[in-house]
């Protein structure tokens, strides 16, 4: 296959942009704005400004029809500092031109190992979040929407081609593991990032911006927002269920694996409303939504940026080189039963548990080997203080040595993608996990 040249399409990013609405930007209320220094505020100075040459409150503010909405209208002869320092209190982001003397955001592009091929500007762009501004050409909801496929796109074929013979529950545990909210919000915390106060124009533009709100008010919200397909988070809003989810106003329906496969999202949970593409103006977030944004935007800029390559080699750099012991994700509610249709399904003998050794029988603390065999073939050893655990302990760990199975070598499709790549050696598809 042909490498696409991803150069041309990267542009459209940095494309000159401007904010249509900043002429009357302006004319919005400035009065429920934050202010960080005990100084007075931009809008205190313009009305001391207006008070000290009008001295009248109808010139304060502009028309009789602007008093009623309450817009300041901030005078043409306002010294420029002040006037500049307005509009950007005004504006629901830090702009762009303010990207190039962050010392913060300089910090965590070198941090990151960058190259100059990914402008500090896009890097910026990837720290705002949809709830601190809603237009889609400054907010990071498109990168962050392309960073989450292409984690979800590595993250599964390397863990599938690694363990083929993994059950669906695990592997949605493992994904989890890897990409779910809470690695990336450590992700966040380990890249030096740190979240804003409150967002606005004036904040410096290294830091996260968005709207926090607390996980506990949501869940007050929303009890039964978990278990309930077609609760919503908030008033008008659609159903967290997926649309091509069928019957999902039958709350009391067991939700299958091979369901949960076809139409939830990569983790195994239910597509929640709006959870692509950001929340709208004026609602809030949680921290771990908005840091899982940022790093699946940052993703999405690599990509777009630097190409394939980049974008793989930053993937197991950041995501895949982190220890994940796959063996303590199981839980086996009846392992001897499950290793027995396991040995009927692949035409194995029966398994027969036997004592290998033991010690201390008559004491306090006994300790009992036993073996699983099926034939002459032992298919797992356990020990444990009575024969029952170790027996079952044995079953365990046939179990796991049966779904724990990895290649010698391991490759993932997305390996040949390329002019100079091998030839596609097919990998091994397991027939399923064990029905009972």
């Amino acid at each position: 296959m042909k490498a696409l040249r991803l150069l041309r399409w990267s542009g459209s990013v940095l494309s000159p942009r401007t904010r249509p609405c900043l002429s009357h930007l302006v004319q919005q209320p400035l009065s429920n704005r934050r202010f960080l220094s005990a100084a007075a505020s931009p809008l205190q100075q313009a009305i001391q400004y207006q008070d000290q040459e009008h001295d009248a409150e109808e010139d304060l503010w502009g028309s009789s029809q602007a008093h009623e909405g309450d817009d300041l209208v901030i005078p043409e002869d306002m010294p420029q500092s002040l006037q500049q320092e307005a509009r950007l209190r005004a504006l629901p982001s830090p702009p762009l031109s303010a990207a190039k003397s962050s010392a913060k955001l300089a910090a965590l592009h070198a941090r990151l190992s960058f190259s100059p091929r990914l402008p500090i500007e896009t890097l910026a762009r990837c720290l705002v979040d949809a709830t601190a501004d809603s237009n889609p050409d400054f907010n990071n909801t498109s990168l962050a929407i392309l960073g989450r496929d292409l984690y979800s796109f590595y993250t599964s074929e390397a863990i599938l081609c690694r363990y083929p013979r993994l059950p669906t529950a695990v592997v949605f545990a493992a994904m989890a593991a890897y990409i779910g909210p809470k690695t990336l919000t450590q992700i966040t915390k380990e890249w030096g990032v740190e979240l804003v106060a409150e967002p606005g124009g004036e904040v410096d533009p290294g830091y996260l911006q968005c709207r926090r709100e607390d996980s506990m008010l949501i869940r007050k919200r929303s009890p039964d927002s978990d278990t309930d397909p077609t609760s919503a988070v908030e008033e008008g809003q659609p159903p967290i269920a997926g649309a091509n989810r069928p019957n999902a106003e039958q709350k009391s329906w067991r939700r299958g694996v091979s369901s949960m496969t076809v139409y939830d999202d990569e983790f195994g949970d239910l597509v929640k409303g709006s959870a692509r593409g950001g929340r709208s103006k004026g609602t809030a977030t949680t921290v771990e939504d908005a840091c899982a944004r940022f790093v699946q935007a940052v993703m999405g800029a690599v990509y777009l940026h630097r190409g394939k390559n980049a974008a793989k080699l930053f993937f197991k750099e950041h995501i895949l080189s982190r220890h994940l012991n796959v063996g303590k994700m199981f839980e086996f509610k009846q392992p001897t039963r499950d290793l027995s249709r396991l040995c009927a399904r692949e035409g194995f003998e029966s398994p027969v548990a036997r004592i290998l050794s033991e010690t201390g029988r008559a004491t306090r603390h006994p300790v009992f080997v036993v073996g699983v065999f099926a034939g002459r073939e032992k298919l797992g050893e356990g020990a444990g203080s009575s024969l029952n655990e170790a027996r079952i302990r044995a079953a365990v760990g046939a179990l796991k040595g049966w779904y724990l199975y990895s290649p010698l070598e391991v490759r993932v499709p997305s390996d040949v993608e390329g002019a100079n790549a091998r030839p596609w050696k097919p990998v091994l598809v397991d027939i399923g996990e064990i029905i009972v």
